[in-house]
């Protein structure tokens, strides 16, 4: 540890002889390092909680533009207002992470404040009506989605700068407890507000948007090294920026229907997306190796603990990502209907229920943070993925209409696994970057993340999907004929691609409402009508195939957890990968300048 700090010392002792190669580090005060974890924690919250707050509301979204999501033609305004979003986050973090150690990370996390507000304003002022107004909204989802990309690109960093060393994982857990908090409020805020007017969805982030970014503009000033002489790598940019992209619109329209298949993998545009986008990755880390000022360290990955800590940080994302839509998805098609709430009421009601893995989250998420500052990072990881590993085991274990009481355990114990590992994890990530590559450091980590939600989700939904086009059909062509359907009609709507059953779901409508053609529904007897279009019947009929789908996700989770506490577990290899000592920033800067002085002196004396 001496070693590390005999190197940071001399790092910023050479910064302060050498002012051409960045800016003076400003003294960070005890109150100041305060300002800074509760506005970018606002920020964040923000962020989280407009990325599932459309989640809800969509429904009465699309019913205020006047366009059904469901209707042929029309599922990809559904898929972009719900992934675009995502999309451009992930693939702009590690620019933006990249010209904020260029520019100022203060500055820049300024700027993604007030473009997401204004994404947000222009979001509530939707103009249009019908497909104009969807396409108007998807647009300015993205301008939302810069602004975040600005916030998550930074705000780890701008924490890991004001924070000593023996702080941070306190800071980093109340900054991701409101990452999570913000997920789940979202879902709540949206089906209260939808219910009043869907533009009030949108109209919640303007005040919050304009206070942050005023406040932001105020209090927050920079403590961080910057290198405005460096040159922004174009080649790097561009092509990681399209490979990224291109990749992630695959998977998107991976789990589209494509002709007759009900996942659109065999579709030679996404088969095309995937190879180009992995192509383009693959030339980008090339570029990376030839250029002198890269925009992606790859040098960083030469620290074992930043290597490791990523890839534990990807898996958990991983298993993470996906889970929360499964779980959705679970709770609005098969469960809460058997439980007496109608599809409409789902969407909110699925957020209350997974409550306890807000609540487990919010209790740990803090706590993990501030004993790991004291007892060390790799002991809170690895028994968090180990406990989110016995919690998926114990849902694979489930029946479709469990027990709430077991669901609520394990949601618990989920929830406390993320605790124990989410915090601790940023930590010790960013603790093994250089103080002058931070910004950087934390758009590759926020990267890794936001990829593996994206990419979770389609993984996920293509294993429950593909279990589903295989022993659906049957169940339901049976199901509606005994209900009554002509056996050619029953044989034609259940064939049609199980995606849109389980969009259906997701989006609070009644599936067989939107399965079954209305001439055909009307030509019923009153007794059959009710039956189809009753709470049970839907949930009988999918609720045996979608398990064993869903039961292949739990296994799959389970594995990445046990993979990533393994990785949890690395240690450091060189002693400068480890933290600074736990020393005040004001003291470290007076003895750097001690230091200074002192190597002045004896070079003055050894030359006389």
């Amino acid at each position: 540890m001496r070693i590390a700090r005999r190197d940071a010392a001399s790092d910023l002792v050479h910064e302060a002889m050498a002012p051409e190669a960045g800016s003076r580090v400003e003294s960070v005060s005890d109150g100041y390092k305060w300002i800074a974890l509760s506005n970018t924690t606002l920020g964040v919250l923000m962020a989280t909680i407009n990325s599932s707050i459309i989640l809800i509301s969509m429904p009465a979204i699309f019913t205020g533009i006047g366009i059904n999501p469901l209707a042929p033609g029309e599922t990809n305004y559904f898929l972009w207002l719900l992934l675009g979003y995502m999309v451009v986050t992930a693939t702009l973090l590690v620019a933006f992470g990249r010209i904020s150690d260029m520019l100022g990370r203060v500055k820049l996390y300024n700027l993604g404040f007030a473009v997401f507000t204004a994404g947000s304003i222009l979001l509530f002022i939707t103009p249009g009506s019908g497909n104009t107004a969807a396409l108007e909204m998807i647009i300015f989802r993205l301008v939302q989605g810069v602004g975040a990309g600005f916030l998550f690109a930074n705000s780890a960093a701008i924490i890991t700068d004001a924070f000593p060393a023996r702080q941070r994982g306190m800071a980093m857990g109340i900054n991701q407890m409101a990452a999570i908090i913000g997920s789940f409020v979202g879902l709540i805020l949206g089906g209260v507000l939808a219910a009043i007017n869907w533009r009030y969805v949108f109209l919640v982030s303007v005040p919050v948007g304009v206070f942050g970014t005023i406040w932001a503009y105020l209090k927050l000033h920079e403590t961080a090294i910057i290198r405005p002489n460096q040159k922004l790598d174009w080649p790097g940019n561009i092509t990681f920026a399209l490979g990224l992209t291109i990749l992630l619109l695959g998977v998107t329209y991976g789990i589209e229907p494509y002709g007759s298949s009900p996942m659109g993998w065999s579709n030679p545009l996404v088969i095309a997306a995937l190879i180009g986008g992995a192509f383009l990755l693959a030339l980008f880390v090339w570029i990376e190796t030839k250029t002198s000022d890269p925009m992606f360290r790859l040098d960083l990955f030469k620290r074992r603990v930043f290597t490791w800590g990523n890839i534990a940080g990807f898996l958990s994302a991983l298993q993470r990502g996906g889970l929360q839509f499964m779980l959705v998805i679970w709770l609005q098609g098969i469960w809460l209907p058997l439980h007496g709430y109608s599809f409409e009421e789902t969407p909110l009601w699925a957020g209350i229920y997974m409550s306890p893995l807000l609540a487990g989250f919010v209790v740990l998420g803090p706590l993990s943070g501030w004993l790991s500052d004291r007892m060390g990072a790799r002991m809170f990881m690895f028994v968090g993925m180990m406990i989110n590993a016995v919690a998926f085991f114990g849902l694979m274990l489930l029946p479709a209409d469990f027990d709430y009481r077991v669901f609520f355990v394990l949601l618990l114990l989920l929830g406390i696994g993320q605790g124990l590992f989410a915090a601790p994890n940023t930590t010790v990530v960013m603790n093994s970057v250089p103080r002058d590559q931070r910004g950087v450091g934390s758009g590759m980590r926020a990267t890794f993340q936001n990829a593996a939600s994206l990419l979770s989700i389609g993984v996920f939904f293509s294993i429950v999907t593909v279990g589903l086009a295989a022993a659906l059909p049957p169940a339901l062509t049976s199901g509606l004929s005994a209900a009554g359907l002509p056996g050619a009609l029953a044989a034609k709507i259940a064939h049609l691609p199980p995606t849109a059953a389980l969009f259906a779901a997701f989006l609070g409508y009644n599936p067989m409402g939107t399965l079954l053609p209305p001439a055909a529904l009307h030509a019923l007897p009153a007794a059959n009508q009710a039956n189809l279009l009753s709470k049970q019947f839907f949930p009988n009929l999918i609720a045996a195939p979608f398990m064993e789908g869903l039961r292949a996700v739990f296994s799959l989770s389970t594995a990445l957890c046990l993979i990533a506490a393994l990785a949890s577990l690395v240690r450091p290899e060189r002693a400068s990968e480890e933290p600074e000592e736990p020393e005040e920033p004001d003291e470290v800067a007076e003895g750097v300048v001690a230091a200074a002085s002192g190597d002045v002196a004896a070079s003055f004396i050894e030359e006389r």
